[in-house]
């Protein structure tokens, strides 16, 4: 029920993956929009490239206390 690491910094044009490995869906959406993975299923991923330089805080829209921060350089 947490995102590993709470904290990530990439570059512009990296790819991120989020990888389900609880027994339940959860999502990776970004604050303001900046990106949304929809439902995870349990054991499945999601991708998303980091396009725009910045720092988003992120949460699981199931799980709202589930919250991480990404920066992208």
């Amino acid at each position: 029920m947490q995102f590993k690491p709470a904290a990530l910094t990439v570059r512009r044009g990296e790819r991120v993956t989020w990888v389900n490995k609880d027994l339940f869906p959860h999502t990776a959406t970004g604050a303001r929009g900046m990106f949304d993975s929809a439902s995870i299923p349990a054991g499945s991923s999601w991708s998303y490239v980091a396009t725009d330089s910045g720092t988003v805080v992120y949460a699981c829209t199931f799980h709202p206390t589930m919250k991480a921060t990404l920066t992208v350089r």
